[in-house]
């Protein structure tokens, strides 16, 4: 199954994934982005200064606004 990457404040959508199965992993300062599948971000901090550095070839989801069911759906849907 992939690994995804979750921000440690989207505990809600840490046990939705693991629930269907997924490796999640939390990213920090001490586990980047870079040997997940998938990552999802809170959206908080999203390109406060401008600036775009890409940590990740597999695809990003800001779960701004979305519930867990329909990140975990999302996830899904862009693994495919």
């Amino acid at each position: 199954m992939a690994k995804i990457g979750v921000e440690e404040s989207l505990s809600d959508v840490q046990q939705a994934l693991r629930e269907k199965g997924y490796e999640v992993v939390q990213l920090n300062h001490e586990y980047g982005a870079a040997s997940c599948d998938c990552c999802v971000i809170s959206g908080m901090d999203k390109n406060v200064m401008g600036m775009q550095d890409a940590a990740i070839e597999g695809p990003v989801i800001n779960a701004d606004g979305l519930t867990a069911d329909q990140v975990c759906s999302e996830v899904e849907s862009r693994l495919q």
